[in-house]
């Protein structure tokens, strides 16, 4: 097993060859990401037994250089990137909601949250990060500054470098939202912490953005942003911000509806891929979830978005319960990973979710991922390693797989069969949400792109089968567990199930 999760690590590093310091859309799109709470990931001290009760909401000593220690965790999953919590300076006192240890309550764009460590301990992370070709991306909020305390308190002087109220929206709820100027101008928060809202349509306000970002990601060499509460914000503040900041932005656009999320990739390059998310976790939550309607909206995404194969697809992060609060059957958890890393997009993994962390909503969701030991044994942190694996050999052997549009060619009640890739160099993933206890069966799979006699392994298994006379292949299917079958002839040097 070491000596695979090794070789998905030396793929990824040779897919990342290329100037790191480009980060484009079309290098991003080859990425897989693991997002990291910076508080919550690892300390300084290497300590695998230092106390973060998740209730407290308090600071637990995560650090930049706990992360740069733990690389080594991260890529042999077969991770290119990482995504790091927002870096500038946050409220400093406790509030009724603990600490700032999330980085969302911004205060100071100039000035870095000392928590997590120094300015040049945050560069070190970077050059750590490009010293084994992989990428970093910084979390950003835009939309708002946090303050402790109601909307009559604020002291506007305390922000900087929007220290003035008439960089900001008067107070106003937000109540509906049905309608986009309620969402865009009004604040988000509660009189506990105000998140006070900042006028981005407003020409001065965009303008010392632009300033700031470009000089942020040049001062800390950052290769990617995901943007926080990007649909409160004016739509037209991202291309000339996007412009400014040189590098691939994915936006965090919190709604199920495809209509509305998508329209956001004509100012932004990506968005996280939420309106998948709600589907993705009905399907796979129990038994008795629906495959229809994930197929449904698998196809209406790529009819009514930009490009799907640039989205962010994850299955869990810190602002949704875990996965396994909802089932602990390490069966389904497989199947909603293997969708998460094989479907189209930019895969991202949650810290902790290869260990099966099961925290319900925040803060219970944000579990210090020191607590596993980072164990390298456990199942799904070697089925996360395996698909990262035969992602990057994909890639490595035609690139276009990563621009082919994922296909669903097999489902029923139970079932669901996706081809990834052309040309006969395709993946195709066969997921079933029958769970552990599931019954044991044959399922045929048509339109696989590859011809009667053709050799392919089920990697997750290692067990090698050929396609039948009919051009079908004969998927055996036993305790709800995942398959995911690639090319024999294109495994050859991978170190990949022996070969």
């Amino acid at each position: 097993m070491k000596q695979k999760i090794l070789a998905a690590a030396a793929v990824a590093v040779a897919l990342a060859s290329v100037a790191v310091d480009a980060a484009t859309p079309a290098q991003w799109r080859s990425k897989a990401i693991y997002q990291v709470l910076t508080d919550r990931f690892a300390r300084t001290d290497g300590s695998t037994t230092a106390t973060c009760n998740t209730p407290d909401r308090v600071y637990c000593g995560g650090s930049y250089q706990g992360i740069i220690n733990h690389l080594d965790y991260i890529q042999n999953m077969g991770f290119s990137a990482i995504w790091i919590s927002p870096i500038t300076y946050n409220i400093p006192d406790t509030t009724a909601y603990g600490d700032a240890f999330h980085g969302y309550w911004q205060q100071n764009l100039y000035e870095l949250n000392s928590n997590f460590g120094s300015g040049s301990d945050l560069k070190n992370v970077a050059t750590a990060l490009h010293d084994r070709g992989m990428y970093l991306m910084v979390d950003i909020v835009v939309n708002h500054n946090g303050w402790k305390g109601n909307e009559s308190s604020v002291n506007y002087s305390s922000f900087y470098p929007f220290n003035q109220e008439s960089y900001y929206h008067s107070y106003c709820a937000i109540t509906d939202y049905n309608n986009q100027d309620n969402v865009e101008d009004c604040w988000l928060g509660d009189s506990n912490v105000e998140l006070v809202d900042l006028k981005t349509e407003n020409s001065t306000v965009a303008s010392m953005y632009n300033t700031w970002i470009t000089q942020l990601v040049s001062n800390y060499s950052i290769d990617g942003l995901r943007v926080d509460t990007a649909k409160h914000v004016d739509k037209n503040f991202f291309p000339e911000f996007s412009s400014a900041a040189g590098v691939f932005i994915t936006g965090e656009v919190y709604d199920g509806d495809p209509s509305y999320t998508c329209p956001y990739q004509n100012y932004m390059d990506s968005i996280l891929n939420y309106p998948t998310y709600y589907p993705l976790l009905s399907a796979f939550q129990s038994t008795s979830g629906s495959i229809s309607d994930l197929v449904n909206q698998l196809n209406t995404m790529k009819s009514t978005c930009k490009d799907t194969t640039l989205l962010g697809s994850f299955s869990e992060n810190h602002d949704l319960p875990r996965f396994a609060s909802y089932t602990q059957d390490i069966s389904l958890a497989q199947n909603i990973i293997a969708y998460t890393i094989l479907s189209d997009g930019i895969p991202i993994i949650y810290a902790g979710q290869e260990q099966h962390y099961d925290g319900g909503n925040d803060p219970n969701n944000r579990e210090a991922t020191w607590l596993s030991g980072y164990n390298t044994d456990s199942t799904l942190y070697k089925h996360v390693a395996n698909l990262n694996q035969i992602r990057n050999q994909a890639i490595y052997k035609d690139s276009t797989y990563l621009t082919y549009q994922n296909w669903v060619i097999y489902s029923d009640t139970t079932t669901i069969a996706m081809r990834k890739g052309y040309d006969d160099k395709q993946i195709i993933t066969v997921l079933s949400n029958k769970g552990a206890s599931g019954a044991s069966y044959t399922q045929a799979i048509g339109n696989t792109g590859w011809s009667a006699g053709t050799s392919v392994v089920e990697v997750l298994s290692c067990t090698t089968t050929s396609v039948d006379s009919s051009g079908n292949l004969q998927v055996p299917m036993a305790s709800g567990l995942p398959r995911v079958y690639y090319p024999t002839a294109e495994l050859s040097g991978s170190g990949i199930c022996g070969q």
